[in-house]
C-alpha cells in the first residue's frame, strides 16, 4: 500500500506552511520526518490523514486521492496517533483501546469476536494487558503512550502515522516506544511514519529520513544520506560533527556549542507545526 503526496501546498488561514511537497512513503519501512520548529512536520501528517485539506496538490493512497475515499474506509487503512492526545476523563485502558475498532464496526457498532481478538492482540503487543481496567489518567507518561499506541494497533491499519510519539517521555520510555514500533514494523509489516525531534533516535530506528526545511522537502533517503553536517546546519542552523553510532553503526550527530565544545549527544529540535 503506497502513500504519496504530489505538489502538496497547505497551511492555516493566510499562513502557508507547506510549499509543494512531493513525497512517496516506502511501503513496509519506517520513515522518520525531522526538521526544526514550525517547518511543517505535523501539518504534513494532518494532510496525509485528511484532517487538513491542502490548498493545492493532493495525497494519494494506492493511486487514489484520499479525498475520494470514504472516511471509514480510509481509517481502516491509515491510522494516526496525534501529538499529545487527550483521553476522556475516567476512561479505562480497555475502553480507550477498543475505540480503535470503530472503523471496522457497522452502523450500530456491535462488538464482535474479531474486535475482541484485535483488542487482546493490541494490549499484548504493547504490554498493557495488566493495565486494562486502570483509568488512563492514573497512568505514567510512558504507560499512557503505550496505551495510545495500543489503540492505534487495534485499528489494524497497513499504515500508521505518529506525531512525536516520544514527546515528554524520558529516554528510557522513548526507547521503549521506538522498540515497540520497530517490533510492529518487523512482525506485522506495518508501514510506520513518525515525526521525531531527536535526530539520533531517528537515524537509529528509521529506514528512511525525510528532512523538511521551511515547509519544503530538503533531503530524503537513508540516515547516511540525510544526516550530514551540511544538512544539519542548513535545516537546523547548527554546526555539528557526525560520527558512527557505537551501538547501531548509523550516523550520530554531535552538536557544537558556541564555544566550540560539544554541546551534547542528542538534539531536541522542537515540536514542529
Amino acid at each position: 500500500m503506497t502513500l504519496q503526496t504530489q505538489g502538496l501546498v497547505a497551511g492555516y488561514g493566510d499562513r502557508r506552511i507547506l510549499h509543494g511537497i512531493d513525497l512517496s512513503i516506502v511501503p513496509g519501512q519506517i520513515t522518520a520526518i525531522v526538521g526544526a520548529n514550525a517547518c511543517g512536520k505535523s501539518t504534513l501528517l494532518r494532510c496525509m490523514t485528511r484532517l487538513l485539506r491542502p490548498e493545492a496538490g493532493e495525497v494519494r493512497l494506492d493511486g487514489t486521492s484520499i479525498h475520494r475515499i470514504a472516511p471509514r474506509a480510509l481509517a481502516r487503512r491509515v491510522g494516526l496517533l496525534p501529538q499529545s492526545p487527550v483521553a476522556p476523563e475516567g476512561i479505562t485502558v480497555a475502553d480507550l483501546v477498543s475505540r480503535g475498532r470503530h472503523p471496522h464496526q457497522g452502523l450500530f457498532a456491535r462488538w464482535r469476536p474479531e474486535d475482541e481478538t484485535a483488542l487482546a492482540r493490541a494490549l499484548e503487543a504493547t504490554g498493557t494487558e495488566a493495565l486494562a481496567d486502570r483509568a488512563v489518567d492514573e497512568l505514567s507518561g510512558g504507560q499512557r503512550q503505550r496505551v495510545w499506541i495500543a489503540m492505534a494497533l487495534a485499528q489494524e491499519t497497513d499504515i500508521l502515522l505518529l506525531d512525536e510519539p516520544t514527546t515528554y517521555l524520558d529516554i528510557a520510555h522513548q526507547v521503549e516506544v521506538l522498540d515497540l514500533l520497530c517490533d510492529l514494523n518487523r512482525n506485522r509489516g506495518t508501514t510506520v511514519v513518525m515525526v521525531l525531534h531527536d535526530l539520533n533516535l531517528a537515524a537509529r530506528y528509521a529506514d528512511r529520513l525525510v528532512a523538511l526545511r521551511d515547509g519544503r522537502l530538503h533531503a530524503e533517503g537513508s540516515a547516511e544520506e540525510v544526516l550530514t553536517e551540511s544538512n544539519v546546519e542548513e535545516v537546523f542552523g547548527l554546526k555539528s560533527r557526525i560520527i558512527a553510532d557505537p551501538v547501531s553503526g548509523r550516523p550520530m550527530m554531535l552538536p557544537l556549542g558556541r564555544h566550540g565544545m560539544l554541546a551534547g549527544i542528542g538534539l531536541a529540535a522542537g515540536v514542529g507545526a
